[in-house]
Formats: C-alpha cells, sequence, structure tokens
C-alpha cells in the first residue's frame, strides 16, 4: 500500500512539473511574434511634406528607416518591388508656447509635427489592421512632439528633431502586430 502511494506521489508531482509547459507552448520569444511573419523586407520612399522647413521629410525618413533596422526583424531595401512598402506624408508641422514669461515673451515652446502613414504589402493590401483614429482605411496619423526652452540655449532644430524621433517610434509601433 505505502508503495502505491509513492507512486502515485511520484506521477502526481511528474504531471504538476509538466503542466505549467504545456500552457507555454503558444508562447514566444523575442520580437519575431511582434511582426507579420509574411514581411521580410519594406521599402520607405522619401516622405513628403508641406512643410516649408527644409529637409523635414529626409530627416523623418532617414528616423523612420534607423527605427525598423533597429526594433524590427525587416530588412530596409531599396527596391520599390519589396515585401512591404511603408509611405507617408508631413502634414503639418509648427510650434506652439506652452509658457509665457513676464514681459509677454515665449519662454517654453512645443515644436509639433504630423504624419500620415501608410504601409501596404506588394499586393496593394493594408497591413495595419484598424487605425487608430477615424481616417481612411489605409491612412494612419501619427503626431510627435518635442518642447524647448530658447532661454536655456534650446533650439527649434532640437525640438523638432526630437518630435520626428518620436513620430518614427510610433510608426514602427504601429508596424507591430494588434493584441
Amino acid at each position: 500500500m505505502t508503495a502505491d502511494i509513492r507512486v502515485l506521489t511520484k506521477l502526481f508531482v511528474f504531471v504538476n512539473m509538466l503542466l505549467p509547459l504545456a500552457g507555454c507552448a503558444a508562447y514566444h520569444v523575442g520580437n519575431q511574434s511582434l511582426y507579420p511573419s509574411e514581411i521580410h523586407t519594406v521599402y520607405v520612399p522619401m516622405f513628403q511634406s508641406v512643410s516649408f522647413r527644409r529637409h523635414m521629410g529626409e530627416r523623418l525618413t532617414e528616423a523612420v528607416m534607423k527605427e525598423i533596422e533597429n526594433r524590427t526583424p525587416y530588412k530596409v531595401v531599396a527596391d520599390p518591388q519589396a515585401d512591404s512598402v511603408l509611405s507617408g506624408r508631413i502634414v503639418e508641422e509648427g510650434k506652439q508656447v506652452l509658457v509665457n514669461s513676464l514681459k509677454n515673451d515665449p519662454s517654453e515652446l512645443q515644436a509639433r509635427v504630423r504624419v500620415e502613414v501608410s504601409w501596404i504589402d506588394r499586393k496593394g493590401r493594408m497591413l495595419r489592421d484598424g487605425a487608430p483614429v477615424a481616417l481612411p482605411c489605409d491612412i494612419i496619423d501619427v503626431e510627435g512632439a518635442g518642447n524647448f526652452v530658447p532661454e536655456a540655449g534650446q533650439s527649434v532644430a532640437s525640438a523638432q528633431q526630437q518630435a520626428i524621433q518620436r513620430v518614427a517610434e510610433q510608426i514602427v509601433s504601429i508596424m507591430e502586430k494588434p493584441w
């Protein structure tokens, strides 16, 4: 009788050790599972810009390409026949006063960049399901901002670069699969 209890106890312990492993069968490790597996390459044409500031489109394109290379399993290529195309257009760029000094001079400002983005596959199908805002289904609206204080020696250019970096991070986050 005690031998049967020992066998049952060992069997119980063994089964309890296997149960947690069975629950982990569907999980993946690494960033591979965050992104659509059928995509391997991304073509990023130069972002268009309505801004009068020089090189805004080029700076944003470069930031997006670096973010894709750093955070995703995708390879950015110069071939329009890639597995997917990520295109965008800067539709708004500006700055606004956040805080005025006692003499009503701007002492803290914010640089803003708003971008419309589209990510399609080689067949022209939208790769991102559901836009976060009510827009046509093939366009996603992304906005980033960067604050600067001129009195502290900060410039519009550094704030714009901060806003561009934030927009690039949001664009690459859009490329993840929905949860």
